[in-house]
């Protein structure tokens, strides 16, 4: 699981915050594993990244 978060949005320069996590088998709620920020320019080349790996977007985990 990714998770998308703008942190800065000014005109020329954008970061977001990305977070992971993971859905364990006996957990109803995903398990934080990481953080960190990325320029809007690298987290849409991720995101490409993981669609073309199969990845879908879905309704907010957390």
């Amino acid at each position: 699981m990714l998770h998308f978060c703008p942190t800065r949005w000014e005109r020329t320069y954008q970061r977001l915050e990305i977070s992971t996590g993971e859905l364990l088998p006996d957990q109803e709620i995903l398990l934080l594993k990481s953080r960190r920020e990325l320029s809007r320019a690298e987290a849409l080349k991720l995101w490409a990244e993981k669609r073309k790996a199969g990845w879908s977007p879905c309704s907010p985990q957390w």
